[in-house]
């Protein structure tokens, strides 16, 4: 992270709070991802798959009602190319 040398307006400082705040977030955020990424690795040490446990994740987070309507139209797709049933 770098500063400029000089802020000379009250806008130039707000600005700059602004942009540092992002990188503070941004700097979390990557922490973050590494943390996630070592939780993961501990599932998968321990024999289950990342790949799912994501799907699972995504899918957790969505609305009931609309997961259902995902799922019977994604079944309705795989049926109608001969991939069910």
């Amino acid at each position: 992270m770098t500063k400029p040398a000089q802020t000379n307006t009250v806008a130039g400082k707000e600005l700059l709070s602004f942009i540092e705040r992002v990188e503070r977030l941004n700097e979390e955020k990557k922490s973050l991802g590494d943390d996630v990424k070592d939780v993961l690795g501990e599932a998968k040490g321990k024999g289950f798959d990342v790949k799912i446990i994501r799907k699972v994740i995504s899918l957790r987070g969505q609305d009931r009602v609309k997961r259902q309507e995902e799922q019977e139209m994604l079944d309705l797709y795989m049926q109608s190319i001969g991939m069910m049933g």
